[in-house]
């Protein structure tokens, strides 16, 4: 983490693995910072890291502290909102693959 920085006013991300199969993607959120409501056709694993985000998925809305995960099934429509600095992991599997 160290590698990706909180900064000022922003959202950065860095790719660690992109093959057929896998991407995994680490995020940095500062406080306030947001991403709108979008989907992912493939199953996405989300692990808070570090801080505290607002993460909404299927129209419920679910407070996340470090070390909390979620599961979304391809399709579902997702945001969220940093409430603190916050490290994001964002892990997207192609079942199909």
């Amino acid at each position: 983490l160290d590698a990706l920085p909180v900064q000022p006013e922003a959202t950065t991300s860095r790719v660690v693995v992109n093959n057929p199969l896998l991407r995994v993607v680490y995020f940095a959120f500062d406080a306030g910072e947001l991403l709108t409501e979008h989907s992912s056709p493939r199953a996405v694993v989300v692990q808070l890291l570090t801080g505290a985000i607002r993460f909404t998925y299927g129209g419920v809305e679910q407070a996340m502290a470090p070390g909390d995960a979620l599961y979304l099934a391809p399709g579902v429509p997702h945001a969220l909102v940093a409430d603190a600095p916050s490290h994001l992991s964002l892990v997207m599997v192609d079942a199909g693959a």
